[in-house]
């Protein structure tokens, strides 16, 4: 029997996982997302155009492969059936690959609208909201309030739904200088139910399960970031559902016993959107240098991404998080133009020294740090790792000291081909 493997950001997101996922998927049978909803954004770039996917798994474009929208995810119809169309326009068959969990949640209008009163009713006190209706669709899930998609085939949905519609709004009437338009969203959110009515809907935990048993090969893909985790990251500015590797059990319906790999990705340094601890982060020429050479811009959000130094405090705690087996490294082409490269070993705070990421994210701490060399060259057409500087891969070598995880993958630019396989 085979067993899942997962593939997961060990930071706060963007790592680059959108690539890596296109990357592994000719060695796997199907795909299946694990939880998250449309606040994701991964980036794929291949034949010089880029693709950003929200909900649908990142193993869309690959011919022969399944496709599975697990039931931890939290799905809004409108964007989902948006995106189905424009991958229609360079992809055939994705209704054929597809395949949505009857277990999944829908995020309804209102779920964007309360959403949106939340979080500006907290003014200074935002958490970097995406404002896709993400938190309350799960609020509403862990309250047993929500609709799922199994829900969308029964003969009385739209009562269904209009009976969650009216808690919402008697929600929102609290919030007196919050303005609730939903109508024009409303008439499409419905018509992509609809659409989505013809697509496979289907308990897909039995079919992964039964697929394990046939010895074909799965990889779980995870969304947003470790240090994101509802549980283990820097609560509250986390988003809403397990991001670690333990979430793909709960968000696919496959047991614990049946994990395999848990492949790590993460940056040659951090990024962050929103609000949140950021220990490293740079407020200076370097940040906002490191920030234009790897085009931080948030693919869903397009906000600026806030940049700093590798944290290893933070990378080694979602290393163990996880049990991860294996990490890639993204992104370190973006310092080639860095004298100094620098990263934090340890926090600081008064006269403490902090070596294990503590429970607030570091919330006023002072990252120790150690330097290294820049690599000062381009790397960006190198596919063999014996050729790249002595400089960086002395970086690479200290991340699997500190971490105990081998770098498998480095990739040194967004094409499809721009990786380098460590032996």
């Amino acid at each position: 029997m085979k067993k899942v493997d997962v593939v997961l950001g060990l930071q706060w997101g963007d790592e680059g996982k959108g690539k890596v996922v296109d990357l592994l998927t000719p060695a796997y049978d199907a795909i299946a997302r694990f939880q998250g909803g449309p606040n994701a954004g991964h980036s794929l770039v291949f034949n010089g155009n880029k693709f950003v996917l929200h909900t649908v798994p990142s193993g869309i474009f690959r011919e022969g492969t399944m496709n599975f929208i697990g039931n931890g995810v939290v799905v809004d119809p409108v964007n989902l059936m948006d995106e189905i169309h424009q991958i229609e326009k360079i992809s055939s068959c994705v209704k054929d690959k597809l395949l949505i969990s009857k277990r999944a949640h829908l995020i309804l209008p209102t779920h964007r609208m309360l959403d949106a009163a939340s979080e500006s009713a907290k003014g200074k006190s935002k958490i970097g909201s995406t404002l896709k209706g993400i938190g309350p669709t799960y609020t509403d899930k862990t309250g047993r309030n929500g609709l799922r998609f199994g829900d969308i085939l029964a003969p009385d949905f739209e009562q269904r739904y209009k009976a969650l519609k009216d808690r919402h709004m008697e929600i929102l009437s609290m919030y007196p200088d919050f303005t609730v338009d939903i109508e024009e969203y409303e008439a499409k959110w419905f018509a992509a139910i609809e659409e989505l009515r013809s697509y496979k809907i289907a308990d897909i935990e039995f079919i992964l399960n039964d697929m394990l048993i046939k010895d074909a090969s799965v990889l779980a893909e995870g969304a947003q970031g470790s240090l994101l985790d509802i549980d283990f990251g820097s609560y509250p500015f986390v988003t809403s559902s397990n991001t670690l590797a333990a979430g793909a059990c709960v968000g696919l319906g496959v047991s614990p016993d049946k994990i395999g790999k848990v492949i790590g990705i993460c940056k040659a340094y951090c990024t962050r959107v929103g609000s949140g601890p950021f220990p490293t982060e740079l407020f200076d020429e370097t940040g906002e240098q490191i920030r234009q050479a790897g085009h931080e811009f948030g693919a869903t959000t397009g906000r600026p991404r806030r940049c700093g130094w590798l944290d290893l405090v933070a990378l080694k705690y979602a290393v163990m998080m996880s049990g991860v087996s294996e990490l890639i490294l993204m992104k370190s082409d973006v310092l080639c133009d860095l004298d100094t490269v620098k990263v934090a070993v340890a926090y600081r705070k008064g006269d403490e020294l902090i070596e294990n990421y503590p429970m607030d994210g570091g919330v006023d701490v002072e990252p120790v740090y150690k330097e290294f060399k820049g690599w000062k060259c381009p790397v960006s057409d190198i596919r063999n790792y014996d050729e790249l500087p002595a400089e960086l891969k002395e970086y690479i070598s200290f991340i699997e000291e500190q971490t105990g995880c081998p770098v498998k993958i480095i990739s040194v630019g967004p094409e499809r081909d721009a990786n380098i396989m460590k032996p």
